[in-house]
């Protein structure tokens, strides 16, 4: 089981910072239209355990479908950061990107197949 760390990175061009706490356990390859267009990999954090150090106001939000995830990304160099939602008992969720962390490197990652595409 992997350990829970404390990561710190953000967005390519550095406006964007973060802090979060997470163990890796479930780090997605969902096949949804966004998750497989933009790359992305999520790793879900409660709201306590992820810090937005820099870039508040350098992030633009992106709602699609049903509206549940609010998709935010740097509005310098694009890159999506992360997204905030519920999970379907209701609960905060902060979805990471986990291409997004100083120095990870997705290789050595368990990935967690989602198949978004069909929900």
């Amino acid at each position: 089981m992997p350990d829970t760390k404390t990561y710190t990175g953000g967005c390519h061009c550095g406006m964007v910072r973060f802090e979060c706490t997470t163990d890796l356990a479930m780090v997605t390859a969902c096949n949804c239209s966004i998750c497989t267009k933009k790359g992305l990999h999520f790793t879900f954090l409660a709201p306590k355990s992820f810090v937005l150090r820099a870039g508040e106001d350098n992030l633009k939000e992106y709602l699609f479908n049903k509206h549940a995830i609010r998709h935010q990304s740097c509005i310098d160099c694009g890159v999506e950061v992360f997204a905030n939602g519920t999970k379907p008992d209701g609960t905060e969720v902060v979805a990471l990107n986990v291409s997004c962390i100083d120095g990870i490197e997705l290789a050595k990652l368990a990935m967690t197949p989602i198949d978004g595409r069909n929900r």
